[in-house]
């Protein structure tokens, strides 16, 4: 939040560490991770998207996956605007079935032992890893710096106090939830609010949980996609990635190339692996980006920026617990991040050289 006000760029995390360190390559890799990041993310919530159609209408989950983010493009086209006002209308409803999970919970609450951990200390914080797959996104507000309205202002404001109610509302959802169903039940389903409602009201609850989950899935693929877009358009303007995906359509003012690029990558992913696979692979990237962008702030107050003795150390300790995250993933989830890494070298030294 606090380099959201001294940077507010499209280029976010990538201004943030060239600024810093005065690396173009560092920055381009960071900035690439977070590109990378946000495209795996709309094809896991994609595949998430999927997974709730599919028990609804037996419709393959790659193909609504796919179907969802291609609609989510075209709205991302038609504007700032026009996606903003979407959200809102799509976060309402949201909001409304996450008080339906709260309301049905309600009667549950302490039938359960929510300090029960079967896996000790080491399984809850193996599933942190995962489970920040959820906080995935709110970034994406720094992302639209060049399109808001005084964003030194609006965008922390936006970013912290998106991130306190809905940490809120997580925790009386996962309060809930496990009241209602073993948690064993709730991590082998493929649409576990539906059936939360389902054991909680009936078979109506259910389908409705089902409905409201298919639009909460969908406007988050269209933030992810918004996000993915402008921070390839944000690298294209300064030139790390190719200039024609800074190419912005004069009657909208989005960028299209951009786009259509981070678009059809997501539907690549959809079909190279699960919503497991995707999830982490999303999540150890994130990381990545998360340490660096931490270790930016620690930079910028060696260098005499006046930021604040407590975002420093907030910066170190978001350091420290980051890399320590890292060491939670399994060996392949840390390949395939590296081999992603690489190829992003890669395509520095391509756009460097020609």
């Amino acid at each position: 939040a606090k380099l959201a006000s001294i940077f507010p760029s499209s280029g976010a995390e990538y201004v943030y560490v060239e600024q810093a360190f005065g690396s173009k390559f560092w920055a381009f890799i960071v900035g690439w991770l977070v590109l990378i990041s946000s495209i795996i993310s709309g094809a896991a919530v994609a595949l998430g998207f999927g997974g709730y159609l599919y028990g609804i209408t037996g419709i393959p989950i790659s193909v609504g996956a796919s179907v969802l983010l291609i609609v989510m493009a075209v709205i991302n086209y038609r504007g700032i605007k026009e996606s903003l006002t979407v959200n809102v209308v799509l976060t309402a409803i949201e909001l409304l079935g996450v008080l339906i999970v709260i309301f049905l919970g309600a009667g549950f609450l302490g039938t359960v032992d929510y300090l029960d951990m079967p896996n000790g200390l080491t399984g809850v914080i193996g599933a942190v890893g995962l489970i920040f797959f959820a906080f995935i996104g709110f970034e994406g507000l720094v992302k639209i710096g060049d399109e808001a309205k005084d964003p030194t202002r609006t965008i922390p404001r936006a970013l912290m106090l998106s991130l306190l109610i809905t940490a809120a509302l997580y925790v009386l959802v996962a309060l809930s939830v496990v009241s209602i169903l073993p948690y064993q039940e709730l991590s082998a389903s493929a649409s576990p609010l539906s059936d939360v409602a389902m054991a909680a009201s009936g078979e109506g609850a259910s389908l409705l949980l089902s409905a409201i989950a298919l639009l909460a899935t969908a406007n988050t693929v269209l933030i992810i996609l918004i996000a993915s877009s402008r921070i390839a358009y944000g690298m294209s303007v300064r030139n790390a990635l190719p200039s024609f995906l800074s190419q912005v359509n004069p009657d909208r003012g989005t960028p299209l190339a951009a786009i259509v690029l981070t678009t059809v990558a997501s539907l690549l992913f959809c079909f190279l692996g699960g919503i497991e696979l995707t999830a982490n692979v999303a999540n150890f990237t994130i990381f990545l980006v998360f340490m660096a962008v931490n270790l930016s702030v620690i930079q910028f107050a060696r260098k005499g920026l006046r930021m604040g003795w407590k975002y420093v150390l907030s910066a170190a300790v978001g350091s420290i617990s980051s890399l320590a995250m890292l060491t939670q993933f399994e060996w392949e989830i840390a390949l395939l991040s590296v081999v992603l890494t690489v190829a992003g070298a890669g395509v520095y030294y391509l756009v460097d050289n020609y």
